[in-house]
């Protein structure tokens, strides 16, 4: 007859590495116009998606049309952790997550200053990716505590807030009363 003893036969599973856990924006490239429909997708299966939108005024053959169009043609953001990656990648109509060899996080504060304008209701506009300009901080009205590059564009002030990874840029018509500078 064979004796059994309890012995403890609990297997322990290594925790995931921090950054597999961690949610995180990221920014997906998408197929020629389908981010609203990359965006309601992931939206489904559980993510946290981002697209920023802007109101443009079209001119149709009888009559003008305000639209409104992604911020970024060709992106959409997402936030989501590592562990995620294949379930958003088969995500119909995503191209690829960007960045160089892994998918490369977007900084936090990148995406909350374009929340804050897209919030803000301020007419908005695409731009391209800039290098030059000054760094600026908001101090009063709506974009309080925005931080961005001074440009000035056909004789008005503007802010430029860029999103380094995807390299693109909007910007907002601001009032030189309103910013203070920054280091």
């Amino acid at each position: 007859m064979l004796k059994t003893t309890d012995c403890d036969l609990t297997v322990r599973i290594p925790e995931p590495p921090a950054l597999a856990v961690d949610l995180r924006w990221y920014a997906l490239s998408t197929r020629s116009r389908h981010e609203k429909q990359v965006r309601d997708r992931l939206a489904s299966i559980g993510v946290e998606p981002f697209l920023p939108m802007t109101r443009q005024l079209s001119q149709w053959s009888d009559r003008k049309v305000w639209t409104e169009t992604p911020l970024f043609s060709g992106y959409c953001f997402a936030r989501f952790s590592l562990m995620n990656t294949h379930s958003v990648v088969q995500t119909p109509g995503i191209v690829r997550i960007v960045g160089s060899v892994m998918p490369e996080p977007i900084p936090d504060e990148e995406v909350a200053a374009i929340k804050t304008l897209a919030a803000s209701r301020r007419p908005v506009e695409s731009q391209d990716y800039l290098c030059e300009g000054a760094w600026v901080e908001v101090v009063r009205g709506p974009l309080t505590g925005l931080r961005g590059q001074l440009i000035r564009r056909a004789g008005q002030d503007c802010i430029v807030i860029r999103v380094h990874l995807i390299q693109q840029a909007v910007t907002v018509h601001i009032d030189m009363n309103e910013v203070v500078s920054v280091q």
